[in-house]
């Protein structure tokens, strides 16, 4: 039987939303808290602002069941899980893109005035190194009156517990990742971490790893940066495969039959709030030692731009070939916007950067399929759920389902995962 009854999750999006529905479907009465009213007044309907397996129906059911309210506000609670975004500042234009933490610390600034003894505050947002502890001197400037833990102390004085519990989902599938995954908590001492194991294990099927903040939030950097180094290890690949000639899926499923070799495909980059963007944390903290980790977000962050001129390329040596065809007429159709397969989750997504940049170069010349996705305003580019007749050239930018097998007409093909006939 727990003893939190009521929870407060600030942020409802890809993370905070299935957070609070599992929460709420474990019989907890919670409250979700988000600045966008939309997203609010969609929420309280039972229905969803998000692509999700397995999201609608169990919102839907939580709201009938009145365990799951959603608000522009918070209010008091036995726990608040802080579930919002941490993105880059100066990401397009830095070599050293540093950490925005304002939405955070919005968020501690709003539930602040709620705050009683005995309260539990986990952040779930993926988070620099040192940010839970920061976040604890926020609480103290907001509200003094409280006795906050302090590090390696686990006096028992503390009014408030403060930990670190990051996601380990995989968009598509997050409803049964949330159950069943293993989780790292770090506690700002030791018996915050005990405290926010035991509001997660309401519904977590899988273990709990307890840690100090620190550790659990380089954790959390360490297994997004591994995977980015290992993408670009693969897309640095694609490179050099094509200017030598070589088909690199099929170089890369040869080398794979080595018994210690598992080489990840290429694709148009690496998007997403996690991968995309998590490795920089590590950088701006650790500009002296993190060379590896950042070398892998410069090869995957040039690798959409690789593409965008291996289209003009490409289409260049089309038109050497074909003098008498007019250039006016090309038609590119891209396939995918989002950052990664069959979700609908924009954020950082190569394709979506490529459609937009080649939709400036090619006006009123470029159409894009995106099957998660019915309707996007303010674009250069046409969303169209059929290729237009006459497209010259077919740009697979995503490894969705719905194009697998599929034969595509076009004089030009560029398939950057291998999957159309």
């Amino acid at each position: 039987m727990t003893k939190f009854k009521n929870i407060v999750v600030i942020g409802l999006g890809y993370i905070g939303l299935p957070t609070a529905a599992m929460f709420a479907s474990s019989g907890i009465k919670v409250l979700g808290v988000d600045v966008n009213h939309e997203v609010v007044d969609t929420i309280n309907k039972g229905d969803i602002h998000i692509v999700e397996n397995g999201l609608k129906q169990l919102v839907s059911e939580v709201v009938n069941s009145g365990n799951l309210l959603a608000s522009t506000s918070p209010s008091t609670a036995d726990a608040f899980v802080i579930s919002v975004p941490t993105p880059l500042l100066n990401n397009k234009t830095s070599t050293m893109p540093e950490p925005d933490l304002r939405f955070i610390y919005e968020a501690i600034k709003s539930i602040s005035k709620y705050l009683k003894p005995g309260n539990l505050i986990v952040l779930e947002s993926t988070s620099p190194v040192g940010t839970t502890e920061k976040m604890a001197d926020w609480i103290s400037k907001f509200r003094p009156d409280l006795i906050l833990p302090e590090k390696d102390q686990n006096r028992g004085l503390e009014s408030i517990s403060i930990a670190y519990c990051p996601e380990r989902v995989l968009p598509g599938n997050i409803i049964n990742e949330l159950i069943h995954n293993d989780r790292v908590i770090g506690g700002i001492t030791t018996n915050c971490g005990l405290l926010a194991e035991d509001l997660y294990k309401v519904f977590l099927k899988g273990d709990c790893t307890i840690t100090d903040s620190k550790t659990a939030e380089m954790v959390k950097l360490t297994e997004n940066s591994s995977r980015d180094v290992q993408i670009a290890f693969a897309n640095e690949l694609s490179l050099i495969c094509d200017e030598n000639g070589i088909d690199v899926l099929n170089l890369i499923k040869i080398a794979n039959k080595h018994p210690r070799v598992n080489i990840l495909k290429p694709g148009a980059g690496v998007g997403g709030h996690c991968i995309a963007v998590d490795p920089w944390f590590i950088v701006h903290k650790n500009p002296n030692h993190a060379n590896l980790i950042k070398t892998a977000r410069e090869v995957n962050n040039s690798k959409p731009i690789w593409v965008i001129k291996k289209v003009d390329e490409l289409l260049e040596n089309y038109f050497n070939k074909n003098p008498n065809k007019d250039r006016a007429d090309i038609k590119i159709c891209c396939y995918g916007l989002s950052f990664k397969p069959d979700i609908d989750d924009l954020r950082e997504s190569p394709a979506l950067f490529i459609t937009r940049e080649l939709a400036k170069k090619y006006r009123n010349n470029v159409f894009a399929i995106e099957p998660n996705i019915e309707y996007l305003e303010g674009e250069d580019f046409e969303l169209v759920e059929f290729p237009p007749a006459g497209t010259l050239i077919s740009l697979i930018l995503v490894n969705h389902s719905d194009f697998h097998n599929k034969t595509i007409k076009s004089d030009i093909l560029l398939d950057l995962h291998g999957i159309v006939l």
